[in-house]
């Protein structure tokens, strides 16, 4: 009598990665690097504070931490509305160059500001909020019906020249107002560079409801962006109102970075790099994209602003011009490795 003896091979379990553990991983040296930034943030500065500062109440520091605090949360609040805004940007248009900064909405917010402080004589920060919000509104749709002008409609190309068009008149005549307005000039030039820095807590609870509805509606418009994605015809196939689903992402642009520009200033390349980088790292699906934006946003401004207190001591450099300094040469690294698609 033979016995035959089956061997089954175990799976190798070491050649295929776990998802999900790969995905804790990644969350949990996003929460470490998180963790670090916003402590150096707290922490690092013109004048570098103990940590014992940031929780005693009597120490000699404290009341600098606690200026530091608002500032911090504003960076983080800015960076993520931008780097979500771009990324909803992108992917409602098709364009991989698309950037609140490059379609002209920072610079219809920029518009509406001065227009509101100069000719109107809005001097509270609500106010200011309003037109910056109306004027991104405006300059969407302006670009928006500029590049549908002609055959073949909003192309990529075309939104992407519609933009530069309209940003370049609009930042002419925002400067021509400048110019001629030495009072405007005085409230609104610690502003245009991009800055988080003097900023109190009643500046980031005005602009909240704004960035909180943003996101709101951002969530939403994550799996209405994969769907848009295969085409409208597609989408409309698959019972979508498309009209609809372009407004509510459109609104969650404009109320995204019309209230990022409000809170801190034009700040660029945030929407635009961000992006491509975490595409770059988890993939198309919006789903993943928008959360990981934002993070990643938060992030970059936090600690561009951080290292702009220390990189040229004892002045301070504004976060507007870190971020252009950190984001142009790594956008040129992506498109030189292949990484920005349809480029």
């Amino acid at each position: 009598m033979t016995t035959t003896l089956a061997v089954v091979a175990e799976p190798d379990r070491g050649t295929t990665p776990d998802p999900a553990r790969r995905h804790w991983r990644a969350l949990v040296l996003v929460l470490l690097l998180a963790a670090a930034v916003v402590t150096a943030s707290l922490l690092v500065g013109s004048r570098t504070i103990s940590p014992a500062a940031l929780f005693d109440s009597s120490h000699p520091q404290h009341p600098i931490a606690l200026a530091r605090f608002p500032r911090t949360a504003l960076a983080l609040a800015v960076g993520a509305a931008l780097a979500l805004s771009g990324a909803c940007m992108q992917g409602l248009t098709r364009n991989p160059l698309a950037d609140p900064g490059i379609l002209g909405v920072t610079a219809g917010a920029s518009f509406a500001m001065v227009v509101a402080i100069s000719f109107v004589g809005i001097s509270t920060l609500t106010g200011r909020l309003f037109f910056a919000l109306l004027g991104a509104a405006l300059a969407a749709v302006l670009v928006h019906a500029l590049a549908g002008l002609g055959r073949d409609g909003a192309t990529p190309v075309k939104l992407a020249i519609a933009g530069a068009a309209l940003t370049a008149a609009l930042t002419s005549w925002t400067s021509g107002i400048l110019l001629s307005d030495r009072r405007t000039m005085e409230v609104f030039r610690f502003w245009q560079v991009g800055t988080v820095g003097g900023r109190g807590w009643d500046v980031l609870a005005a602009g909240a409801p704004f960035l909180v509805l943003g996101v709101l509606l951002a969530a939403y418009g994550a799996r209405v962006l994969d769907l848009l994605a295969l085409g409208d015809d597609l989408a409309r196939g698959l019972g979508r109102r498309v009209w609809l689903d372009r407004a509510v992402v459109g609104l969650a642009i404009v109320l995204l970075a019309g209230a990022a520009t409000a809170l801190a200033g034009p700040i660029a390349f945030v929407g635009l790099v961000v992006p491509h980088a975490v595409r770059a790292l988890v993939g198309a699906h919006h789903t993943r994209l928008l959360p990981w934006s934002a993070v990643g946003g938060a992030l970059l401004v936090t600690a561009a602003d951080t290292l702009g207190r220390v990189v040229l001591p004892p002045t301070e450099v504004q976060v507007g011009i870190m971020t252009a300094v950190v984001g142009l040469p790594f956008f040129f690294h992506l498109i030189r490795r292949g990484r920005v698609s349809g480029l």
